[in-house]
């Protein structure tokens, strides 16, 4: 074992640029930082001496410690298929998207059925929209607000005072439980609570997604088995189904999330700390708030210094992303494209960048190889090159 605990950090959607198959998912020429770079001019002194700019080549200069750039190669562009990847998995068959049509008749008569409420929506809109158009009409009749967007997903809104939390998430693990067949196999069911009166509806931090298995074992479940301390930040939790998790820390906010992470570095533990901070996708990707996206950007940096200072010698930090969702491209979706990894030790004597990684799962074959657990299937172990 090399090193003693691994910080690995995702900031949600910062991509890199386009991947070498990003037309084949309708993308053309994205790039997530880079665009926002560019419409901003945001400074981010402290990422740029881990290497971040040096990725876009738009900075020369030394870095602190490696840097390099990882492509994907699952099918799919999500939270789900990008954080699958990063711990080994690769995603061959992309979960269903109903964007175009809404939910099938079939699934939301079903849904009432089991549920015993009725449906409005089942249509692709934004979140908050949604919310402030039907959230007058639920509250009158206690009908479930369902809608999708374009990554695999069924949202089900509901206001706290109407159908309370631990309710909603009941009837969140019915819809998961109707959505396992092939027909209708959904990547993740969402609840979205939200309070607050009619012209100031707000969505609250009891968000809670129910994701499907992995269907077969990741590295996380590899570092578990043999022991291995595994805690997590944020919605990682719900990504894996809680699977090969020893703690989980959930969040309101990427603030929220980085001051957890510090606190949690000062806890003497073996293994892996993995964070997701996600406002970058779901508070600006997906609302094409380039400068919202910019001050998150900015928020980060600013912080950076608290948790690069909280290493220990023995302790090794990777910061990257799951996808891209870049808010200057057309529509609301997601972005294919490569994903930023920055890696920093206190005891590098080598620095600079790395050849480019063929897969995330690199990653997580990395860290499977640090701790000498069960490597993932898929991956190329990059650690001997960490001088």
């Amino acid at each position: 074992m090399k090193y003693k605990r691994v910080f690995l950090i995702v900031l949600d959607s910062v991509g890199v640029g386009s991947a070498k198959d990003s037309d084949k998912y309708g993308d053309g020429p994205s790039n997530t930082l880079g665009h926002i770079i560019e419409k901003t001019s945001v400074k981010l002194p402290n990422l740029q001496k881990m290497g971040l700019l040096n990725i876009l080549d738009l900075s020369e200069e030394k870095t602190l410690g490696y840097y390099t750039k990882a492509l994907p190669i699952s099918n799919g562009k999500d939270s789900l298929t990008g954080h699958l990847e990063l711990m080994g998995l690769k995603t061959d068959i992309a979960p269903k998207t109903f964007t175009e049509t809404g939910f099938p008749k079939e699934l939301i008569e079903a849904i009432e059925y089991e549920t015993g409420r009725h449906v409005i929506g089942n249509c692709s809109e934004n979140g908050e929209k949604i919310i402030e158009r039907l959230g007058v009409e639920h509250m009158k009749t206690g009908n479930l607000i369902i809608y999708t967007s374009a990554d695999s997903v069924l949202h089900i809104a509901a206001h706290e005072s109407i159908i309370p939390v631990r309710e909603l998430y009941r009837i969140c693990e019915i819809v998961r439980k109707l959505t396992l067949n092939d027909e209708w196999r959904i990547g993740r069911i969402i609840a979205n609570p939200f309070a607050g009166k009619p012209g100031s509806f707000v969505r609250t931090s009891n968000r809670h997604d129910f994701a499907l298995d992995p269907n077969e074992k990741t590295v996380l479940d590899n570092l578990k088995d043999k022991g291995y301390d595994v805690l997590t930040i944020g919605k990682i939790c719900d990504i894996f189904n809680n699977r090969g998790i020893t703690a989980a820390t959930r969040t309101t906010d990427n603030l929220d999330g980085i001051k957890k992470l510090v606190k949690l570095m000062k806890l003497n533990f073996k293994g892996l700390s993995f964070t997701n901070l996600n406002d970058f996708d779901t508070n600006y990707g997906h609302r094409r708030d380039v400068e919202g996206y910019s001050k998150s950007l900015s928020e980060f940096d600013k912080y950076l210094p608290n948790i690069v200072n909280s290493l220990k010698l023995d302790d090794l930090l990777i910061i990257t992303a799951d996808h891209g969702n870049d808010p200057t491209y057309i529509g609301t979706d997601h972005t294919r494209e490569n994903v930023p990894v920055l890696i920093f030790s206190r005891n590098f004597n080598g620095r600079g960048e790395l050849p480019y990684l063929q897969s995330f799962a690199d990653i997580g074959a990395t860290i499977a190889d640090n701790f000498g657990v069960q490597m993932p299937n898929i991956g190329k172990s990059f650690l001997e090159k960490l001088k």
